[in-house]
């Protein structure tokens, strides 16, 4: 048996060695841990900086995509783009009728109508003429943009007019419309119409605009806009959303375009025309409200010539890329009077072959006394300066005129014209010449009888209409207040 003093003693001489052995076996334990949670700590700092790349690496893609779809919308705008306007005899049309569409026999009948000063609405409040100056003659086969409105975008086809600035369209509910084939907009489906508040800047683009009052909804911007023949729209101003739709097939919106809801709207429309573009030079115009998104505020008009094939369309361009240049291109300063939304230019006289007529006896002409208008198919000029152009004309043509009862007064030839008949030369300020052919100062109104398409007037005003304007690519820039011609063929623009 071993005594208990023996067994504390060996004790004594064990301990250091177990105290020695316990405190290596704990430093193991402790490094064990310090190294345990140094991996720790770099699989969370690896994990971090994983998440924190993929963080970064979607903020990039996010990034990139809102650049492309910024510098996409940026290079649609910017540089401008080209849309077709449609004539309402052509298939392209929501108004074409294969059974009602412009026969041979019509399309004479409408150039007769476009001879007669008589049968236009006259569209000009404070522009002193009285004479043609619209396109909302049911008969006129006028041309029609396209555009889509709201959102969702409701399809909406109306008149193009560089002889106003409102662009309207009839709305729903409609207190005292006319009728109309297609469905009427209505505001309430829309998710971007909003009503403009008669305190606001942009109620008073427009001259005739007043308030609300009770019982109508208080302070939001009343509009009238009226015509001439006693036609009008009268209704609510406000923003939207529009979408066109461009040569390349590619739309282009514009967001919070000003335009007419028209709740009341009266006069010579017809069932076929849901609104006018106003494509004149005020600040309420659609080429005004434009500028800013398609870095330019101009346009270009290549129109077609009045008996072309229905299906080809006129082309029009907006903003940046709408410049006409190259070989042949003239130009005449765009003048300025009272009235901002026309645009005028001036014109010294007309050559028929080689004879010099002055726009005045006296030799002196007024600037800007010639307006240049879409809607309007022959050229008006005053009665003394018509007179002297028709005589000029009888005394070069070496044919016999047609006495038509129908078409009197009017000076009408038969077919041999086309290949007898004198160049005219139109002699526009900066020494902006423009000849003009055959097919567009004489015009097929019977079968087989063609008439001058110059219409004289009392007014002091004329107008330069679209048979003359044909094959002529023309640009508005009312940045450089310049106006320019390039002969073209329009048909294949």
């Amino acid at each position: 048996n071993v005594s208990s003093s023996s067994l504390f003693l060996l004790l004594l001489l064990l301990l250091p060695n177990m105290t020695k052995e316990f405190s290596f076996q704990s430093s193991q334990i402790y490094a064990f841990e310090g190294e345990l949670a140094k991996q720790q700590t770099s699989c969370a700092l690896l994990i971090a900086t994983i998440d924190s790349m993929a963080r970064t690496l979607f903020c990039l893609l996010n990034i990139v995509a809102k650049l492309c779809f910024f510098f996409y919308h940026a290079i649609a705008r910017n540089t401008g783009f080209t849309i077709d306007l449609i004539r309402r005899d052509s298939p392209n049309s929501p108004f074409y009728d294969p059974k009602n569409t412009l026969t041979p026999e019509r399309s004479r009948r409408h150039a007769h109508l476009g001879l007669n000063g008589d049968h236009f609405i006259i569209k000009a409040p404070s522009f002193n003429v009285r004479i043609p100056q619209s396109h909302i003659f049911p008969d006129n086969g006028q041309y029609v943009m396209k555009l889509g409105l709201g959102s969702p975008p409701v399809d909406i086809y109306a008149l193009a007019d560089t002889g106003s600035d409102l662009f309207w369209t009839q709305c729903l509910p409609c207190d005292s419309c006319y009728q109309q084939k297609n469905p009427k907009y209505d505001p309430r489906a829309s998710a971007t119409y909003k009503d403009i508040q008669c305190q606001s800047q942009q109620c008073h683009l427009l001259d005739t605009v007043f308030c609300s009052a009770p019982p109508a909804i208080p302070n939001l911007c009343n509009y009238t806009y009226g015509y001439a023949s006693a036609s009008l729209t009268q209704g609510f101003l406000a923003t939207e959303k529009i979408t066109l739709t461009s040569n390349t097939g590619q739309p282009v919106s514009i967001p919070n375009i000003v335009f007419g809801c028209g709740h009341n709207n009266t006069g010579g429309f017809n069932e076929n025309e849901m609104g006018l573009i106003g494509l004149g030079k005020g600040p309420i115009s659609f080429i005004s409200q434009m500028g800013s998104a398609f870095g330019a505020r101009r346009f270009s008009q290549c129109l077609v010539p009045f008996h072309t094939d229905p299906s080809i369309s006129s082309k029009m361009s907006f903003g940046v890329g709408s410049e006409v240049k190259g070989p042949g291109v003239v130009s005449t300063p765009m003048v300025h009077l009272q009235d901002p939304t026309y645009y005028f230019a001036t014109l010294y006289g007309i050559s028929i072959g080689d004879k010099y007529l002055p726009f005045n006896s006296s030799g002196t002409v007024s600037k800007g006394n010639m307006f240049l208008d879409s809607g309007t198919p022959p050229t008006i000029v005053p009665t003394d300066f018509y007179n002297r152009l028709e005589s000029e004309v009888r005394s070069q043509v070496k044919l016999t005129p047609i006495d038509d009862p129908q078409l009197r007064p009017q000076l009408c030839y038969g077919n041999d014209i086309q290949a007898q008949g004198p160049i005219l030369t139109a002699h526009f300020d900066r020494n902006a010449d423009l000849k003009l052919t055959q097919k567009s100062i004489f015009i097929e109104a019977k079968p087989g009888i063609f008439c001058f398409a110059m219409v004289p007037t009392n007014s002091s005003g004329s107008i330069y209409g679209n048979f003359v304007r044909t094959d002529y690519l023309i640009g508005f820039d009312t940045d450089k207040n310049v106006i320019s011609f390039k002969q073209t063929d329009c048909t294949k623009q």
